[in-house]
């Protein structure tokens, strides 16, 4: 009895998939330990101690014990040659320059050195007897949603999806034409348009897994709730990952070296990396980068994901983005389509 030639092809994928160990390491192990390397990176802690020096002079034992005697500050006194080198080599936040005026020597293309530098003159101005005109509190954020982790996420979901769909698809397709399995393919009973269905069906079962793997891992060692439907991330993930599938099927139609791909994906993933949200907001880029940076789909899967997982937004609310990441892989799928060649 004859089968049809899409499900061979899907559960041939299937096959090939699981018996690479490294593979399944990077589809499915890969996102976890990064997740759980940043989390604990970005747990909630004290903030970092500012290192301060303070060169040595008359009045530099009562500036560091000004300093010294206050929480968040580790303070060494040394020679004016000596601070300068520390400095520079990065063993030292800031430089205190005491005499009847403070001159604080630092980088300021280094954050925490003007970070360094508002806390220490903070310090010595409260020392010096200055008053704040109006009372103030601090409420530090704990609580789950509004973390740093909770950001991170539904970014490092959409990025895993992303890099699924492009070296999961792109490089098996080339690596395949250069193992000349694609010609033995023609010479089978089915369409171009089978083999192409099968890659991205395959990139689909295969993304499943990682959405499940990724969420447990989120919510049982960090707490990460998702306070919208879990079928609607599913959803909006599966669209992401047909998305990123047809990219993927576009960069390798006509790819014949390994080589080439690999340059070809990298291309297209990395204004992804820098400028879709993953690790940071992409708001911090200009307004004039804005346009083009929500036309990636990777923004969209990202706005999207964390609509859903953050804000629990609802599936209707996040028509535009579905429709532009259908947008995407429709048509990237329709020129594969066309352009695709065997050998």
């Amino acid at each position: 009895m004859s089968r049809h030639p899409l499900g061979q092809l899907l559960v041939s994928r299937l096959k090939e998939f699981f018996r690479e160990p490294e593979a399944i390491f990077w589809v499915y192990g890969f996102p976890v330990l990064l997740a759980i390397g940043l989390g604990i990176a970005f747990r909630e802690k004290p903030p970092d101690q500012v290192r301060v020096d303070v060169v040595r002079s008359e009045t530099s034992a009562a500036v560091s014990t000004t300093l010294s005697g206050r929480p968040g500050f580790l303070v060494e006194v040394h020679d004016e040659a000596e601070c300068a080198v520390r400095l520079r080599m990065g063993r030292t936040d800031i430089t205190v320059v005491p005499g009847a005026s403070y001159q604080y020597v630092y980088d300021r293309t280094r954050p925490e050195s003007v970070l360094a530098r508002a806390r220490v003159d903070d310090a010595l101005q409260r020392a010096a007897g200055r008053a704040d005109a109006v009372g103030t509190s601090d409420r530090p954020v704990t609580q789950p949603g509004s973390r740093y982790i909770d950001f991170l996420i539904p970014g490092l979901l959409g990025m895993n999806l992303m890099g699924g769909g492009l070296w999961g698809i792109g490089f098996v397709t080339v690596d395949m034409r250069v193992r000349k399995l694609l010609k033995r393919l023609v010479a089978t009973p089915m369409k171009k348009t089978h083999f192409l269905i099968a890659m991205v069906g395959s990139r689909m079962i295969f993304g499943l897994p990682e959405i499940a793997l990724l969420l447990a891992a989120g919510w049982l060692l960090f707490e990460v709730a998702v306070r919208g439907s879990l079928a609607t991330v599913l959803l909006i993930s599966m669209v992401g990952a047909v998305s990123f599938s047809g990219l993927g099927l576009l960069v390798a139609c006509r790819a014949q070296k390994i080589e080439t791909v690999s340059g070809l994906m990298n291309l297209v993933m990395l204004p992804m990396w820098l400028l879709s949200g993953i690790f940071f907001s992409s708001e911090r880029f200009p307004a004039a980068a804005q346009p083009f940076i929500q036309a990636l789909p990777l923004t969209m899967l990202n706005e999207a994901l964390r609509a859903v997982i953050l804000e629990g937004a609802t599936l209707v609310s996040q028509a535009g983005r579905l429709a532009g990441l259908a947008l995407w892989g429709g048509v990237s799928f329709l020129l594969a389509l066309r352009w695709f060649r065997w050998s």
